[in-house]
C-alpha cells in the first residue's frame, strides 16, 4: 500500500463527547489515512478550526454535543466559514430534518461500522483531498 508522508496526509476532526465513540471513530479515520484531530464541544472544535482549517478536509461529527452548538449547528458553521471541509454528521437519536444539514453535507445513523464510514466519505469527499487508503 502507498502511504503519503504525514505532512501530505489531510486532517480530519472529530467532535463527539462520548469517549469510546470518539475514540472509536477517531480509530476509523485513522485507518483511512487522515492525521487526527479531537474536540468534545462545538466551540472547541471552532476554535480548532481557527487554528488548522487549511489542513483539515474533513469535519466528523455527533450531533449531540454539550454546549451552545449542536453538531447540525456546527455543521452549517463550518460550511459558511469554510466550504472546502466535508462535513459528516452522525447520531443514533435524532435525525435531520429540513435546513439542519447544509449543502453537500452527509448524515450516518449511529452505530456505524468502518465500511459506512468510508463509503459516506469516499461519497462526499472531493477524490483529490481523500488520503490514499481511502481511494483502494
Amino acid at each position: 500500500m502507498v502511504t503519503c508522508p504525514a505532512y501530505e496526509q489531510p486532517f480530519a476532526l472529530v467532535v463527539d463527547d462520548e469517549p469510546l465513540i470518539l475514540m472509536d471513530a477517531v480509530s476509523i479515520l485513522e485507518d483511512a489515512g487522515f492525521q487526527m484531530l479531537e474536540a468534545g464541544r462545538a466551540a472547541q472544535a471552532l476554535r480548532l478550526l481557527g487554528q488548522h482549517h487549511d489542513r483539515v478536509k474533513l469535519l466528523f461529527s455527533d450531533v449531540n454535543v454539550p454546549g451552545d452548538m449542536d453538531g447540525f449547528a456546527l455543521a452549517r458553521e463550518v460550511a459558511r466559514r469554510w466550504p472546502s471541509i466535508t462535513i459528516v454528521v452522525a447520531s443514533g437519536q435524532t435525525k435531520p430534518g429540513t435546513g439542519d444539514l447544509p449543502d453537500g453535507a452527509t448524515f450516518i445513523s449511529k452505530p456505524f461500522s468502518a465500511q459506512v464510514v468510508y463509503h459516506h466519505v469516499r461519497k462526499t469527499m472531493p477524490e483529490h483531498t481523500q488520503p490514499e487508503p481511502l481511494k483502494i
